[in-house]
């Protein structure tokens, strides 16, 4: 468990430090906004990564065994790319930063698909829902250090300086990795880059309910997502300060999500993961509802306050029991390159279903607005039934 926290805080803490920090600094050297704007295609190695997660699958390195030797690899250079990106100077070469910026997301993305891997191999099924909330609260831990902790050194120090003390951060990550056991291997592991591409497919789409899957992992937070992607400028139109939006949402609301993810995985122990999904996907969508009831009230910090509480605590919960199904239904044959694809799979609604929000609103209104993505929420809850009805545990592979 301690071991899923700290690479979960391993993992969150390069993710920002190539969007808001970098951003910051960008906007401080007074490059373009266009070209700030771009930035954010340095972003794709994390929607791409399961194109290269087979040759993690495939190749064993000489030293530490099959996964910590690529998590040492992926390490390492994450840590100079990270000092790499301090060296630079984007007022005079935004273009070099780019590049390394993306070496920065690379590396990042390929640390996730081996320690994804390494958490499901690693953990028995029972312990994947309690393992899995830690990891996220340790990604949660890292993304704070990194946004909010980089943005507050940059007042007191220079950008490249606070990217050499987040390049250190990641020291802990790297003890983690000597001292950690090598999971053992159960099954074969691919012989050729072909196995290691099309085996985890083939096996994948020959089980019962594939595609009901698929479309779960599409549609299970999608109503929370969309959600999500309006909540500031909603704040802001009812009137709240970014003072107090500050307050209530960031700092408050981050140790809600860290309560719900926690419990989520505590809960996750004694009622297996198909229950929980159940649970915590009914409390996600009343929670979003929350938003509805809000914007009926207006400027009220309690209830605000209580909107926050419970929409960030049932999302943490959420988030938990869904990062632990995904882990529980890759095959340990093909744990890195099932695992990438899913979570990729995972980010699409992100992008793809926020984009429309703006125009949802104008045409609706905030409350109406929220009430939809109440409703939303129902299909991905309702396919439950098909592959992991309320009577039945176990996993689905």
């Amino acid at each position: 468990m301690l071991v899923a926290l700290l690479m979960g805080f391993a993992c969150g803490l390069p993710l920002l430090l190539t969007i808001s920090v970098l951003q910051a600094w960008m906007k401080e050297e007074g490059v373009d906004l266009t070209v700030i704007g771009m930035m954010a295609l340095v972003g794709l190695p994390y929607t791409l990564k399961f194109l290269w997660a087979p040759v993690l699958d495939r190749f064993t390195l000489p030293f530490l065994g099959r996964r910590r030797g690529w998590l040492l690899v992926a390490q390492v250079a994450l840590i100079l790319s990270i000092s790499g990106l301090g060296f630079t100077d984007p007022g005079k070469s935004p273009w070099m930063v780019a590049f390394i910026a993306f070496l920065v997301t690379f590396f990042s993305a390929s640390q996730d698909i081996v320690v994804d891997a390494y958490r499901r191999e690693d953990l028995p099924d029972e312990e994947l829902g309690l393992g899995s909330s830690l990891y996220v609260n340790g990604y949660r831990v890292g993304m704070l250090l990194a946004s909010g902790g980089g943005l507050i050194m940059a007042d007191h120090m220079p950008f490249s300086m606070v990217y050499q003390i987040m390049a250190a951060c990641l020291l802990p990550g790297v003890a983690t990795t000597f001292l950690a056991p090598e999971p053992e291997i159960h099954g074969r592991t691919p012989k050729t880059i072909k196995d290691a591409v099309f085996d985890p497919l083939i096996e994948y789409f020959h089980r019962q309910g594939a595609l009901w899957i698929l479309a779960f992992i599409l549609l299970y937070k999608i109503g929370d997502t969309m959600a999500s992607a309006m909540t500031m400028p909603f704040y802001l139109d009812i009137g709240f300060s970014k003072t107090q939006i500050g307050a209530v949402v960031k700092l408050f609301g981050f140790w809600a999500t860290v309560g719900g993810t926690l419990i989520g995985g505590l809960i996750m122990l004694r009622l297996e993961i198909n229950r929980s999904l159940w649970i915590f996907g009914f409390l996600q969508a009343i929670s979003t509802a929350g938003f509805a009831i809000l914007a009926r009230i207006g400027n009220s910090l309690p209830a605000l306050s209580a909107v926050i509480a419970f929409e960030n605590f049932s999302s943490g919960m959420g988030t938990a029991a869904f990062v632990a199904f995904m882990a529980s239904i890759t095959n340990k044959n093909f744990t890195a390159t099932q695992y990438a694809l899913l979570s990729s799979l995972m980010g699409v609604p992100r992008v793809m279903a926020s984009a429309p929000t703006g125009f949802m609103v104008k045409k609706f209104g905030w409350e109406t607005f929220f009430i939809l993505c109440t409703l939303i929420a129902a299909p991905g809850i309702l396919m439950l039934l098909k592959f992991a009805p309320w009577s039945r545990t176990g996993d689905h592979r």
